[in-house]
């Protein structure tokens, strides 16, 4: 199910001019705030903007946005988190209870809304704000899961064969504990996604006209009494899309997982 979702959510961001039956942008006012009708399916905002064409443009900078985020804080969660498991020490001291406490000591949101602040709004730096606060889970979760692999005896015979720890590390551990960090990228594009939308709503995240689900949430609050529409379908949006990358996140745990595998009768 989760998969269907987010299918149907990349063919709308991919195919969106063609998908779309209206501009996104075209303003009429003759029938703002319209119920949703044939013509309309979703009705229209308070500037008579077609929100299902709006909905489908958002998919675009949510999806954009969610998997540009979790791919630069894999990227470097496992750099960082690679570091510290395998060499230890100091390097791990340092980068585990200095550098990953100071970004945890402050909620990523925070960290975001600061940078994005001071930057500017922007696709690019909502990216790079929601990465500053994003790598620290996966490089702890990469640092557990490389302190315990480097122990192993099939690390001890590839250090024993000369192997250097580039080589080691690349070739032996990584494809060896993988598997809980996909399990963590699938939910942590469902936390991106959010992050995206409550950067938008704030009026953080990408400048209009640009159509996205946490501007169309800010733009119909004050209408949620006279015309919920404008607010229930972008919200419908939002959490069918945390809901399905949240849903194969679960079945990449419980395929990959052993012990679940085994616990399922599978």
């Amino acid at each position: 199910m989760g998969a269907v979702f987010v299918v149907f959510f990349v063919v709308c961001a991919i195919f969106a001019p063609w998908i779309a039956p209206q501009d996104p942008a075209h303003i009429q006012l003759a029938t703002r705030l319209a119920g949703p009708s044939w013509v309309e399916i979703c009705g229209s905002d308070e500037l008579g903007r077609d929100i299902l064409s709006r909905l489908i443009y958002g998919s675009r900078i949510s999806m954009l946005v969610g998997s540009s985020v979790v791919a630069a804080s894999l990227a470097l969660g496992l750099l960082v988190g690679s570091i510290a498991g395998f060499y230890g020490g100091r390097i791990d001291r340092f980068i585990n209870v200095v550098l990953m406490n100071a970004f945890l000591s402050f909620p990523g949101i925070l960290i975001a809304i600061a940078f994005v602040a001071f930057r500017g709004p922007g696709i690019f730096n909502l990216i790079l704000a929601l990465s500053l606060g994003g790598w620290v889970g996966y490089a702890r979760l990469v640092r557990a899961q490389v302190l315990a692999a480097r122990e192993k005896e099939y690390v001890e015979a590839a250090r024993a064969l000369g192997a250097s720890d580039l080589r080691i590390l690349a070739r032996h551990i990584l494809p060896n504990i993988i598997q809980p960090v996909i399990v963590q990228a699938a939910i942590g594009m469902a936390g991106a996604i959010l992050a995206e939308a409550t950067m938008s709503f704030l009026g953080l995240g990408v400048p209009p006209p640009t159509a996205s689900w946490g501007a169309m949430l800010n733009d119909g609050r004050g209408h949620l009494f006279d015309a919920p529409h404008v607010v229930v379908f972008p919200a419908i949006a939002v959490m069918l899309a945390v809901l399905s990358f949240n849903f194969i996140g679960d079945a990449l745990r419980d395929l990959l997982d052993p012990c679940s595998r085994i616990e399922a009768g599978l």
